[in-house]
């Protein structure tokens, strides 16, 4: 570490610091007319972040781009760490800060403190630190660490999960909690570990659990009082999820009444999944959410024949009232754990010769998928991992999988390498998009898989798995693969390779033609936006699965900052009390992960870089 730097140990939070100080505030948003070099025929909708960063991707949209871009391809080798923040909790730091009015907010892991740091004063101690104290008895039921995804700022506010199923809003100034709802219930199986998104004084909230039973659920919260104000169930009758007249999705497969019921075995619904613990994007001129639903349970599909609606299924939704406008499910009756809970990035593109409003979703299932975001219409779908095999395309007439018959489960039948494995060709890690480049960045898997499903008995809030799973590398050896993805000719530009382990950090694009990424054995790197080349790279002390996020200090400049913590489903190997021996621990992910408590140790750091 520099030298320049000095260490502060203050509230249990030490601090290392340099200069990121005084001056000039930033401006808060700008637009795709503000991004010198926007590609041809592209759109966005959604303010851009333009200094600040107050939403998990930076704006409705799902780009996670900034246009800042005083660091560029030029300068980014002189990129070197300036602030460093120690939370003092070694679990998995998933999620990113949020930059408000000069003050950098971290929502940590279980016990879910959210520390307020002065950047205008780095050198002094936080501004306040609020300590929640949820319930202990949550990490027991979580399923793949004690994580927590972000959190947002609005009117004021910063709005966060807490495991135990509550979420709370705390006065951005003061730290004082403003309000705590209970949202999920720890004695289901249920936690709370997604970042929840503000829209139009909506605070959109959505369980864990899918691994335990739980039965997925969207709820919105009024951003003043933390009262409930709609609820949207994944599965049950229509009213539960809130499908009514305005429901008109474009496939038939989605069509017919109470599917959430009749496409499941007797009362399984309510015990089916769906979970909702990922990305939730916003349109605000055609006042739509979209988000996706997780995987049905149990993981042994021959308990529960049927297409098991509505869970790996992708939402539209108004947002003033939470009822469906369409829907289409991604993995009827999947049988992989392929949650689709990803990012869905909005933008207006050219496509076949006219602009559309698109959504571009990469899929835990290894396919980009291109859809008109006002219908529901399926408009391309292709494999972003070579090694995919679970299926070898959609029919777009259909909406439907071509799923290889080789590759489906059955129960006491090991089917072997399969791919991708159940961590998916991405996971829940978010992509970015650039409007200079028209490319969308993915942080893929080369992981695959043997399954054997396994019969499961579903007892409250204990493990409602049915499998039994090893994960391994895929083909050519490697497990990781940042990709470019071109939209428009529906391609590969180009990719990166990272041999040693899947890609388990967010990205991030900038005006500067950079794209920043972290790698599980701690190096973050910044590439050309362009040619993929990278062209800095700085060794953190522990695996990076966080979002990467930039802003314009108080100084004027700009920084880049991210999370050094390994843990989550992958990292779990790394941390104590999880074998390295036992191939099929973690829910098989230590056998392609067995190598990684080798190459990382369990921290939790906040890094920020700056020229």
């Amino acid at each position: 570490m520099n030298d320049r730097l000095k260490t502060l140990l203050i509230a249990g939070v030490a601090i290392l610091v340099g200069s990121c100080a005084n001056h000039k505030e930033a401006p808060r948003s700008s637009s795709t007319k503000d991004v010198p070099g926007t590609a041809t025929g592209i759109r966005l909708v959604s303010p851009l972040p333009n200094g600040e960063w107050t939403m998990p991707a930076g704006d409705y949209a799902n780009t996670r781009f900034s246009p800042l871009a005083q660091i560029d391809t030029n300068n980014v080798r002189g990129l070197h760490p300036v602030v460093t923040l120690a939370t003092g909790i070694p679990r998995g730091h998933e999620g990113g800060p949020l930059i408000v009015n000069g003050t950098m907010y971290v929502a940590t892991p279980y016990p879910n403190n959210l520390i307020a740091v002065d950047l205008r004063n780095p050198s002094g101690p936080p501004k306040w630190v609020f300590k929640p104290h949820p319930k202990p008895r949550s990490q027991g039921v979580a399923c793949c660490d004690v994580v927590n995804r972000g959190a947002s700022y609005a009117n004021g506010k910063i709005v966060y999960n807490l495991l135990d199923g509550n979420t709370v809003a705390v006065d951005a100034g003061t730290g004082e909690q403003v309000w705590r709802t209970q949202v999920a219930d720890v004695n289901y199986g249920e936690t709370l570990t997604m970042a929840p998104i503000v829209v139009k004084n909506r605070v959109l909230v959505g369980n864990s659990g899918g691994e335990l039973g739980a039965r997925g659920r969207l709820v919105a919260l009024d951003l003043d009082t933390g009262k409930e104000v709609w609820r949207a169930w994944s599965t049950g009758p229509d009213s539960d999820v809130l499908i009514g007249p305005a429901f008109k999705p474009f496939y038939a497969k989605e069509r017919g009444p109470n599917l959430g019921v009749g496409s499941w075995v007797s009362d399984q619904w309510k015990t089916g999944g769906g979970t909702i613990w990922g990305w939730i994007s916003y349109d605000p001129e055609l006042n739509l959410i979209y988000y996706g639903t997780g995987n049905p349970g149990p993981w042994n599909g021959d308990q529960r024949p049927g297409d098991n609606k509505w869970s790996c299924t992708l939402f539209a939704r108004d947002a003033d009232t939470g009822q469906a406008r369409w829907a289409f499910q991604i993995g009827p009756h999947d049988e992989w754990d392929y949650d689709e809970i990803m990012e869905s990035i909005i933008v207006d593109m050219e496509w076949g010769g006219r602009v559309r409003k698109l959504l571009v979703y990469p899929g835990r299932n290894a396919f980009v998928m291109v859809f008109d975001r006002e219908t529901g219409e399926l408009l391309s779908a292709n494999k972003f991992i070579d090694s995919t095999n679970w299926a070898s395309g959609y029919d777009l007439k259909t909406g439907l999988p071509n799923i290889n018959p080789a590759k489906k489960t059955h129960q006491g039948i090991v089917v072997e390498d399969i791919c991708p494995s159940s961590t998916g060709g991405k996971e829940f890690v978010p992509s970015s998009f650039s409007p200079k480049t028209g490319l969308v960045y993915i942080p893929g898997h080369n992981t695959c898989m043997d399954f054997q499903s396994l019969q499961a008995n579903y007892i409250a809030g204990t493990p409602y798995l049915g499998a039994s799973v090893k994960m391994k590398p895929g083909p050519g050896g490697f497990q990781g693969e940042l990709v470019a993805w071109d939209v428009r000719n529906q391609r590969k530009a180009w990719n990166v390779i990272e041999p040693k382990f899947p890609l388990y950090s967010g990205v991030l694009a900038t005006g500067g033609d950079l794209v920043f990424y972290g790698t599980m054995d701690g190096w973050f790197k910044a590439v050309d936006a362009r040619q993929g080349k990278v062209l800095w790279q700085f060794k953190t002390p522990s695996g990076i699965i966080s979002n990467p996020v930039t802003y314009t200090g108080p100084d004027g400049k700009q920084y880049v900052a991210i999370y050094s913590g390994v843990g989550g489903w992958m990292g779990a190997v790394a941390l104590p009390g999880v074998s390295s021996d036992d191939l099929y621990a973690a829910l098989g992910t230590v056998g392609a992960m067995k190598e990684l408590e080798k190459h990382t140790n369990p921290a939790g750091l906040v890094y920020v870089f700056g020229l």
